[in-house]
């Protein structure tokens, strides 16, 4: 079963592809647009001998009539994830040559979806004009960069210059790579925030306890970078006794952060004592910063304390550190996939749960190309291990299953 219906126009006129033929991402958000073909019947992925990559998109072998014409009035979209076994450096390379066959094989439009932007770690560089920050750069900050390119900016450009014309995203961090890349695609670059994901799990799922109202139940910001979030999501989560919490931090080296209550909170400790307390973050790489939030919350006596992340980098240092107990439960999106991966996942198994966004961004997708869709099912899917406490396992009497596989 198809997750949106479409016109059959409207479908006959956009094709889903990947960077790899075999991205289970790609392949999922392809479903659940109702693309009947699959990726690999749709682009082949070639790399000669000398290593050198050129994709193809296929046609039939006895078609002369549109030679170099077979995308012409269609929009494609190249659907680009993080992987295991190839680099950032190569899927970026990819990205490019797929765009620039799309468009000189006729393609209309050609959309990039990244939900984990690259290089966007490196959004400035070390003089003023290069990058848009919301604070004054100082010598420290110039310092930082010193020596390497402004790099998220020669992507952007590189991916316009290949023939992308429009970028979406999911809760990218950097106010620079924001303005930057809107600049560059002219108003067509989208990053997307996915409040309604986390506001449908947290209120109809039992990952937190808390009265009709919102009675004990906080939502935390670690920093005043993630405050405008967080503020949101509890204006959208409409729960008005609910209580917000903003900390700050303070680094005292590369990976020491000291964590106190921000001046600017405005509830203190003595009001979420006993608490269920969720910590919105949008990334996490190493762990440092989260693990000391939460040890920090420990403080107070919270029922249990919740970490909320859009992008999770399962790194081996930062599943080390977030299976310090001051963590109850992990929950994030699937953005980076390899944290679908039981081995990946480690022993963070028993307190994770990933929302799976392949349907959502289908949805934002349509919207954005002003595509008619008719919404069927959830927007996300959940995967939880067994070994997760609130895992619940389906167990079917033998009139369901009857139900389900009837005689003939």
């Amino acid at each position: 079963m198809t997750h949106f219906a479409m016109t059959a126009s409207a479908l006959d006129n956009v094709i889903v592809v990947g960077n790899s033929s075999d991205d289970p991402f790609a392949i999922d958000l392809a479903f659940s647009l109702g693309q009947a073909e699959d990726i690999a019947d749709l682009i082949s992925m070639k790399t000669f001998a000398n290593t050198e990559f050129c994709p193809r998109f296929i046609s039939d072998e006895d078609d002369f009539a549109c030679i170099g014409n077979k995308l012409s009035g269609k929009t494609v979209v190249i659907v680009s994830t993080s992987s295991l076994i190839v680099s950032r450096q190569n899927l970026a390379m990819r990205n490019l040559l797929i765009a620039r066959a799309a468009k000189e094989n006729g393609a209309a439009e050609v959309v990039l979806i990244e939900p984990d932007l690259y290089y966007s770690a490196q959004d400035r560089g070390p003089r003023h004009d290069l990058g848009e920050t919301l604070h004054e750069r100082d010598d420290s900050d110039l310092k930082k960069f010193d020596g390497q390119p402004f790099t998220a900016k020669l992507y952007a450009q590189m991916l316009k210059l290949a023939g992308v014309d429009r970028v979406l995203t999911v809760h990218n961090h950097s106010h620079s790579v924001q303005r930057m890349f809107t600049d560059v695609f002219a108003g067509n670059f989208h990053n997307l925030i996915p409040y309604d994901i986390y506001t449908d799990y947290i209120r109809n799922s039992n990952i937190v306890n808390h009265a009709a109202d919102g009675e004990g139940l906080a939502l935390c910001a670690p920093d005043k970078g993630a405050r405008d979030f967080v503020k949101e999501m509890f204006k959208r989560l409409n729960l008005p006794k609910a209580k917000f919490v903003l900390l700050d931090k303070e680094r005292s080296g590369e990976r020491k952060v000291d964590i106190k209550l921000h001046d600017e909170s405005e509830t203190t400790f003595e009001e979420i004592d006993g608490h269920d307390i969720v910590l919105f973050d949008d990334m996490v790489r190493t762990g440092s910063t989260v693990v000391k939030s939460c040890q920090f919350l420990k403080q107070i006596n919270p029922r249990r304390t919740i970490f909320a992340v859009t992008h999770f980098y399962a790194s081996e240092e930062g599943r080390e550190k977030m299976a310090n107990p001051a963590i109850d439960e992990i929950l994030t999106l699937n953005t980076l996939p390899t944290v679908l991966n039981r081995d990946v996942q480690g022993r963070l198994r028993r307190k994770m749960v990933v929302l799976k966004i392949e349907r959502w961004l289908v949805k934002k997708l349509c919207e954005v190309l002003e595509l008619p869709i008719t919404r069927e099912d959830s927007s996300y899917q959940i995967d939880m291990s067994s070994t997760n406490p609130r895992f619940i396992r389906k167990i079917w009497s033998s009139d369901q299953l009857h139900e389900l596989h009837p005689k003939d």
